[in-house]
């Protein structure tokens, strides 16, 4: 069983930053893509970001530029961090990661971008 904590998110301002954090627990990720997600109430879950096993990242195209996607094999631990904050960049923060086949999910942490 794996479990994913998300944390890092609150409020803050346009143009400001913040950096999330996904530890995972129960078996090591190292092997495996993981990737952030993020919703809107109303709204489909948006793709974030994705790092693969080797290192390899890939962005959606609304955070390309101004959000980075990093991981720690040795803590089991991905982060997000993000710059350049927009009010629609407000959205709670999913950490993901498919081992078939399952698909885990962290319990999200809220991002909230206001002045």
């Amino acid at each position: 069983q794996v479990q994913l904590v998300e944390s890092g998110g609150g409020l803050v301002q346009p143009g400001g930053s913040l950096r999330l954090s996904c530890a995972a627990s129960g078996r090591s990720l190292r092997n495996y893509a993981m990737n952030w997600y993020r919703q809107v109430p109303g709204k489909q879950r948006e793709f974030v970001a994705v790092i693969t096993s080797g290192g390899r990242t890939n962005y959606g195209d609304s955070v390309a530029g101004r959000f980075t996607i990093s991981r720690d094999n040795a803590k089991d631990t991905v982060y997000l961090q993000m710059n350049s904050l927009k009010p629609e960049d407000t959205a709670l923060y999913y950490c993901n990661t498919f081992l078939p086949p399952i698909n885990y999910w962290g319990q999200g942490t809220q991002v909230t971008v206001s002045s």
